[in-house]
């Protein structure tokens, strides 16, 4: 009898638990979209989805400063990429035919170039030419960016909306139809 009353008390405690916990959880996403604005300064930098993507600041091929925020009004689609990479290649046409398709829409394709695993810069400046690539290229030459998100294949995108808030992570190539699905879903 005693331990028949330890279990029932054992899950009543989980239960109140759970409840707590669910509930918890609802009223800190209600909270955001009641009447209120949820803002990007309650929300957690980092690299998984729901998280305000890391800042950075890099070069493009012709030397200009490039920050992630200048693009803090536009849906962005972060590519991480290198020209020695097969599924990157047959990536690089579709992000091209997206942006060209998007990019008045306030949608902004920016690639990140994985520079130090390239043979030569040359390669990255050839394979843009090759592409006729005409979204924004930036140049992670130390490895501080491909670092901050954690990039460990190639290619990885993070789809963002326009505060910044990482609303998908893709690891291998995506094509026309998962980029437009998942920037659809964006508000």
């Amino acid at each position: 009898m005693r331990k028949n009353i330890i279990a029932i008390i054992a899950v009543v405690i989980l239960a109140v638990w759970g409840f707590y916990d669910y509930y918890a959880k609802e009223n800190t996403v209600n909270r955001g979209t009641n009447n209120q604005q949820q803002t990007t300064a309650d929300i957690k930098v980092g690299i998984n989805k729901g998280n305000k993507a890391p800042e950075f600041e890099l070069l493009t091929l012709d030397g200009k400063k490039v920050k992630l925020s200048d693009f803090a009004s536009k849906k962005i689609i972060l590519n991480f990429w290198a020209t020695w990479c097969p599924p990157c290649r047959a990536e690089m046409p579709h992000m091209e035919k997206f942006y060209k398709d998007y990019g008045k829409k306030d949608v902004v394709v920016l690639a990140v170039n994985l520079t130090q695993t390239e043979k030569k810069r040359s390669d990255v400046t050839a394979f843009v030419q090759d592409f006729g690539l005409t979204f924004p290229i930036v140049m992670d030459e130390d490895s501080n960016v491909m670092n901050k998100y954690q990039i460990v294949a190639y290619p990885t995108s993070y789809i963002m909306d326009s505060k910044g808030i990482i609303k998908e992570k893709f690891q291998g190539a995506i094509n026309y139809e998962v980029m437009e699905k998942a920037i659809s879903k964006i508000k």
